[in-house]
């Protein structure tokens, strides 16, 4: 099952509608760390699950990848990626994270960013195991998610902050303990190989500059203005982030299938 249309109420395409280019939980420094991880050279045959705007595929097809398919659950959303990343290398493929319908072990890395949070425990389950089943023994597989800490935080305030940020994002957001997110992908054949993580800075000026450029930054602070709806949107999202700052993170792992 595909979609055809993006809800532009989601968070994520609220921020790319006033110009945000990087929408991934730890910025593009969490992102470069990830590929850095992964190592992707020219022997490599590369999947990124929901390629989101394009940004990380630009920067996995700057490795020369001896394949790149992007797989993306919505044709509008396909069709910008494939406008804004624009390299002949790039096949995307129309289809779900969790059955893509690719052939098995016709991978040797594969990715995904912001996209296993929003799915329930059987969902992520199912995306794992297909990310398993693409790649090749020894393969690698690399998270860029939302993360819960420290580990023992209660059910209470996990609950809290499952209902805010789905009010925030207007999307299910549920996102796990680093024991969690180690757990789910060991249960799936997967060794973990590589882990970091960064404050969920994601609205803040700082990062926003860092991931933004400061004209980019201004850009978008002068839409925010001249546009009532989105303003709301991102300080609300912005006050839900720094409320939990506490216990939310940016959580990136690559992990290597046995």
């Amino acid at each position: 099952m595909v979609e055809k249309r993006m809800n532009m109420e989601q968070g994520h395409w609220v921020l790319a509608k006033l110009g945000k280019k990087v929408l991934r939980p730890g910025g593009k420094e969490l992102t470069h760390e990830m590929l850095k991880a992964m190592n992707i050279t020219s022997d490599d045959d590369v999947i990124e699950f929901a390629p989101g705007l394009g940004y990380t595929a630009k920067l996995a097809l700057s490795h020369q990848p001896h394949s790149y398919v992007a797989v993306e659950l919505n044709a509008e959303a396909a069709k910008r990626v494939e406008n804004n990343v624009q390299n002949d290398k790039m096949k995307i493929v129309i289809g779900n994270a969790s059955e893509t319908g690719l052939p098995a072990n016709s991978a040797s890395k594969v990715y995904g960013e912001a996209m296993l949070t929003m799915q329930s425990k059987p969902q992520k389950q199912a995306i794992i195991a297909e990310a398993a089943r693409l790649l090749r023994p020894g393969g690698l597989y690399g998270i860029h998610e939302i993360g819960i800490y420290p580990d023992n935080t209660s059910q209470e305030v996990r609950k809290e902050i499952e209902s805010d940020l789905a009010k925030g994002i207007k999307t299910n957001v549920r996102p796990l303990t680093l024991v969690e997110w180690k757990d789910i992908l060991e249960d799936n054949g997967f060794d973990i190989s590589f882990v970091e993580s960064r404050p969920m800075h994601l609205l803040e000026q700082t990062r926003m500059i860092a991931d933004e450029g400061f004209w980019n930054f201004i850009r978008i602070v002068f839409r925010m203005l001249k546009n009532s709806h989105a303003r709301k949107r991102v300080l609300e999202m912005r006050h839900i982030f720094r409320k939990h700052g506490n216990h939310i993170n940016a959580i990136c792992i690559v992990a290597r299938k046995r």
